[in-house]
């Protein structure tokens, strides 16, 4: 059964992470509704490409424009079924606005299902949900996971991890996992 699923991004969220996750969930059949606080439907949040180039940490690179289809401001979170958040530097932004953060905690306090991968856990650890769980992030964002109450999933770049109905992985390699295990979780 197709779900309604809200991903909450913002300027500067890694591309792949924002588009592939948009992408395959609307293609098998799921409505996807992208907001950013502040921001309406037809805007655009700018994405960045991080990559591992052999540095200490990623590289980034500007990316694409990624066209939001629906307006922070009028959603209702109760209407949705699952909530994707990608990573990048986004949610070092969004973990600041209280609106998001209950955003985030509607969906653990109604146990329906959340993916999150990357800088993400960002999110997940300021919005207080990880306490109990295990939670995979980029390995930078471990202090974090570990300092909310969270088991860090020290796993590999292309691994994901499920815990109950949360699903989390280190960086965009693990799409494949990441997105098969988050549909495991919504039931296709």
């Amino acid at each position: 059964m197709p779900k309604k699923i809200l991903m909450i991004a913002g300027d500067f969220a890694e591309d792949y992470e924002t588009m592939v996750p948009f992408q395959t969930l609307a293609a098998v059949g799921h409505t996807v509704h992208a907001v950013c606080p502040g921001k309406k439907a037809g805007q655009t949040i700018a994405t960045a490409i991080h990559d591992f180039e052999g540095d200490q940490t990623y590289s980034e690179k500007r990316g694409h424009n990624f066209a939001l289809n629906a307006t922070f401001a009028d959603i209702k979170v109760a209407d949705y079924d699952a909530l994707v958040i990608p990573g990048g530097r986004a949610p070092e932004y969004l973990r600041l606005n209280p609106e998001v953060l209950a955003a985030v905690k509607h969906f653990f306090e109604a146990d329906k299902p959340v993916a999150a991968v990357c800088h993400g856990a960002q999110l997940l650890a300021a919005a207080g949900v990880l306490k109990g769980r295990t939670c995979s992030a980029y390995p930078a964002c471990r202090p974090e996971v570990e300092q909310a109450g969270g088991t860090y999933a020290d796993i590999a770049i292309d691994a994901a991890v499920t815990d109950g109905k949360l699903v989390t992985a280190p960086a965009w390699p693990a799409h494949p996992a990441w997105l098969s295990q988050f549909m495991a979780v919504l039931g296709k």
